[in-house]
């Protein structure tokens, strides 16, 4: 479906219907690669609108909440890597020159869609990690949030700024920021609006690493890349579950269980004889 069999091919794209592009060179704003060898079940998420800095607009949201439908049924996605194509941006925010032109319904509206994209990111079945190699601000930080892991460059910025343009974090920042920092902390930065440095975020827990960036700005994104190989080897919650569920058919009908049964209900020690 989305799969791409060697990892020198180039990113897939995925258009939203009947939507103009902002990406690069007039394509998909929204690009999805999955790695072969052995970072097979590594699956990134490219976010390339360059002209508008990976602002949070409604091709760019369109796009993302399809490839995250699609990604949802691929049982080959082990790891979800969310980088961006920009180099020294993850995600601007909120595309305000967008929103400025719509009316108070269409606002809530969006920002309702927004809300929900970052659900389906915090409720994807596989592990997300977000490689923050720039700015992180208002909802690019919330996208951030919502994934599971966060890797940083030191020198990245980000913060929950809307406080400092007459907003507030709407798409999940209000609650995903206090559950990673504890409430006053998160009172804190949203009401002054403070940006952060990766190096500070990592000092307070916002991100799990903070790395120096290199000559290429991609630093964030081979450490995240680094830190999902080490999550590969890990049995996917859904292969867990159905490993257990044979395990335990495989036990009914053993003598053991049946006299473990019989012990609890005469309030004695069982006698295991190993069938």
């Amino acid at each position: 479906m989305l799969r791409v069999l060697c990892l020198l091919r180039p990113w897939r794209p995925l258009r939203a219907r009947g939507c103009a592009s902002d990406g690069a060179a007039g394509g998909s704003e929204i690009q999805v690669r999955a790695l072969a060898g052995p970072d097979q079940g590594i699956t990134e998420i490219l976010m390339n609108r360059p002209r508008a800095r990976n602002a949070l607009g409604n091709v760019f949201v369109s796009e993302l909440l399809e490839t995250l439908a699609q990604l949802r049924e691929d049982r080959q996605v082990r790891v979800l890597l969310f980088r961006s194509g920009v180099k020294g941006v993850f995600c601007a925010g909120a595309d305000l020159k967008e929103r400025e032109q719509m009316s108070e319904a269409e606002v809530g509206v969006f920002v309702q869609r927004l809300r929900g994209l970052m659900n389906d990111i915090a409720a994807f079945p596989a592990p997300t990690i977000a490689a923050m190699d720039g700015f992180a601000l208002g909802g690019g930080l919330e996208l951030a949030l919502a994934c599971d892991l966060r890797v940083a460059a030191s020198s990245a910025i980000m913060g929950l700024i809307e406080t400092t343009r007459g907003l507030l974090p709407g798409a999940g920042g209000t609650q995903r920021l206090p559950r990673c920092l504890g409430v006053a902390l998160a009172k804190e930065l949203i009401f002054t609006g403070r940006r952060l440095s990766g190096t500070e975020a990592n000092a307070l827990g916002l991100v799990n690493h903070a790395v120096a960036q290199n000559e290429e700005g991609d630093a964030a994104y081979h450490r995240a890349r680094a830190l999902a190989q080490e999550i590969l080897p890990q049995v996917d919650i859904a292969s867990g579950m159905a490993i257990e569920g044979m395990c335990y058919a495989q036990n009914i009908p053993t003598r053991d269980r049946l006299e473990g049964m019989a012990a609890f209900r005469e309030k004695r020690p069982p006698t295991f004889v190993g069938e």
